[in-house]
């Protein structure tokens, strides 16, 4: 894959909005679920490629809490997805020196996805090449309000709130806020993917399906965004 002129230049966080995959299988004639399956592969590629140019942190929003809304069939076979992958792909990420993180509510998976995804952390957990963070049964919102939650369960006294407390209890404390978010397919919203995280992010909207995104779609964005200057409100 192309470098960026400077490493400097490279988001340490990129957050990955996977769309796409349900049309790009309409559009090769394939059933739905086989652009399920060719979006995770072709997650793994980009995830490598960015990794190796540099970049610390992949969050990939590959099933939110308004997925469920999907059709029983749908839902079902990304759940087996979630679990095979869980289960067979950790050998890969190992290879590869890949940390493996879930972010996401667990009260609605099941107790057979649950193992997988707690032993696949335990097995990749000291790996340091990079880590990917698949956000499951995940919500913007729903990771605020959980964090509040937990925030006023272990501090019940105090009377106000910073964003430095809310922090202290998002699904993961120590992932840094999202500098980069790239969506594909066309559409340009963020529909409530790391909300907290996305609140400066620069964003990256590309109309190429998520499975026909390539590592030269990678380059790109990273090329502009690190033509970007980034203000923070300043």
């Amino acid at each position: 894959m192309p470098k960026t002129t400077n490493k400097s230049e490279l988001p340490k966080h990129i957050g990955i909005i996977l769309d796409g995959n349900r049309r790009w299988a309409r559009a090769n004639n394939l059933p739905t679920f086989d652009g399920h399956k060719k979006g995770y592969e072709n997650l793994k590629t980009i995830v490598k490629a960015a990794m190796d140019d540099g970049v610390e942190f992949v969050s990939a929003y590959i099933f939110s809490t308004e997925n469920w809304g999907r059709s029983k069939e749908e839902v079902s076979y990304l759940m087996r997805l979630l679990l095979w992958v869980a289960k067979n792909e950790i050998e890969e990420f190992n290879k590869y020196n890949i940390r493996v993180r879930f972010l996401g509510e667990e009260s609605q998976l099941s107790a057979k996805v649950l193992k997988a995804i707690r032993n696949a952390e335990e097995k990749t957990k000291d790996n340091s090449g990079g880590t990917l963070l698949l956000c499951v049964n995940y919500g913007g919102k729903q990771e605020i309000a959980s964090a509040v939650t937990r925030l006023i369960d272990d501090k019940p006294d105090n009377k106000t709130v910073t964003p430095e407390d809310i922090e202290k209890y998002l699904y993961e404390p120590s992932v840094p806020a999202i500098d980069l978010i790239i969506r594909s397919s066309g559409e340009q919203r963020i529909s409530n993917f790391m909300l907290w995280r996305a609140a400066y992010s620069e964003l990256y909207f590309t109309d190429v399906h998520w499975p026909a995104f390539t590592t030269k779609d990678l380059s790109a964005a990273l090329n502009e965004y690190a033509a970007r200057q980034r203000r923070f409100g300043v």
